[in-house]
């Protein structure tokens, strides 16, 4: 199936090919034309973002902007111009992937603190959360597992560069990370949850403890308090 996106403004690309990710099952193989003023950078950054992994061999791959991919075990980003939140888990676990919704898990606090801290109005809504409020979500990790300490540093560090050239591009008011682990494997391991000295695309970045309900030591009211103090830096 072909999905021409060559007339979409590149900042909206990111919620098109989300769409795409949500209308295919995994393992299907879809064709995606995006603007050739892309580049092959921003393409590939965007193809990962989206769950999408593209199928190098095939005859029909043959330029940045015409892109054959297949759908992956993965979580499709929802962000887009004028955020004034980047939220960023770690990586997808099983249940968010199949639902296409971070933070899915039952135990998961995510959405509770959020809904507690008045970021979002609806629970579990990702693209309700980016239009009407601004929160976007990504993961450092697109790579989908049952735990998150079965990711590697390399792929965390991989991450984070790719995090800054998001920020450098669409330029989030402020990144809130989620999980202390995946910044102290890429940036800093000596890292504590609050504002972190370094920066992302030049943007603020906090750190904030991971909402999992394995994580016992963070209560909900602790959870809500950090996404508030990361708001407060707007």
């Amino acid at each position: 199936m072909a999905h021409d996106l060559t007339g979409v403004p590149h900042e909206h690309l990111p919620l098109a090919l989300a769409d795409i990710h949500a209308s295919t099952g995994l393992g299907d193989v879809v064709e995606v034309r995006l603007p050739a003023s892309c580049g092959a950078a921003l393409a590939a950054d965007l193809l990962v973002g989206a769950g999408l992994e593209r199928c190098r061999h095939s005859p029909r791959a043959t330029t940045p902007d015409r892109l054959v991919a297949r759908r992956v075990e993965s979580l499709p980003d929802t962000i887009g111009p004028g955020m004034r939140m980047l939220v960023c888990g770690l990586n997808p676990s099983p249940a968010a992937a199949e639902a296409g919704v971070g933070f899915f898990r039952a135990g998961n606090r995510f959405w509770p603190a959020a809904l507690a801290a008045r970021l979002v109005t609806r629970d579990r809504d990702p693209f309700h959360a980016l239009t009407v409020h601004g929160i976007g979500m990504t993961d450092l990790v697109k790579r989908t597992t049952a735990r998150a300490d079965e990711l590697s540093v390399d792929e965390y560090q991989a991450g984070v560069a790719r995090l800054d050239r998001l920020c450098t591009w669409l330029q989030p008011a402020v990144v809130c990370l989620v999980g202390l682990a995946g910044w102290r494997a890429a940036a800093d391991r000596r890292a504590l949850a609050g504002q972190q000295p370094a920066t992302l695309g030049g943007r603020p970045v906090y750190v904030m403890p991971s909402t999992s309900g394995l994580n016992a030591s963070s209560s909900l009211a602790d959870l809500t308090e950090h996404l508030e103090a990361a708001a407060a830096l707007v």
